[in-house]
C-alpha cells in the first residue's frame, strides 16, 4: 500500500513481507540445491541434434546448385570468378555445364523445373565426381582427414 508523497510500493502488512521474504529463500535454496553435485540427470539424447558431418559430395553439390541459381536469375553476385565463389576447377565445370541445361528447361518449362534440374544434376555430378575437389591447383586436403581425427 502507497501514500501520498511515498515513493514505491509498501506491503500490506507485517506478514505479507514476511511471506515474500520466504518465498525468495525458498527459491534461491531450489536454485542452489540444482547447482550441487549430487544426483545428475543423464542428459537426453533427442534433445541435442545429431553432428552432421556432409560429405565431399553434399558440400559440392549445396555450393554448385547455389551459384547455378544465383546465375539463372542474373544476380550481382553471380558475375564472380569460379575462385571467389569458392569454387574447384572442376566444380565450375559442373557448374558451367547445369546452368546451360537450367536455362534451357527455364526457357521450356519456367523457373521451378529449371531449379529442380539444377538440384538434380549437380547432386547426381557431385557425387559421381566424389566432390569435385581434386582438380582445383590450390584445392588442400583438410589436416583432420590426414590425421583421421574429425573436426571439433
Amino acid at each position: 500500500m502507497t501514500t501520498a508523497g511515498q515513493r514505491g510500493f509498501r506491503p500490506a502488512g507485517r506478514c505479507a513481507g514476511r511471506r515474500a521474504l520466504a518465498l525468495c529463500a525458498a527459491l534461491l535454496g531450489g536454485a542452489l540445491t540444482g547447482c550441487g553435485g549430487g544426483g545428475t540427470a543423464a542428459p537426453d539424447p533427442g534433445a541435442t541434434p545429431a553432428a552432421h558431418r556432409s560429405t565431399p559430395a553434399e558440400i559440392c553439390a549445396a555450393l554448385v546448385s547455389y551459384w547455378a541459381k544465383e546465375a539463372l536469375k542474373g544476380s550481382e553476385w553471380a558475375g564472380l570468378d569460379w575462385e571467389q565463389k569458392g569454387l574447384s576447377n572442376e566444380q565450375y565445370a559442373i557448374h558451367e555445364e547445369v546452368v546451360a541445361a537450367a536455362r534451357a528447361e527455364q526457357a521450356k518449362h519456367g523457373g521451378a523445373a529449371a531449379g529442380a534440374l539444377i538440384d538434380r544434376r549437380t547432386a547426381e555430378k557431385c557425387a559421381a565426381a566424389n566432390g569435385a575437389t581434386g582438380s582445383s591447383e590450390n584445392w588442400r586436403e583438410p589436416d583432420w582427414t590426414a590425421t583421421g581425427t574429425p573436426p571439433p
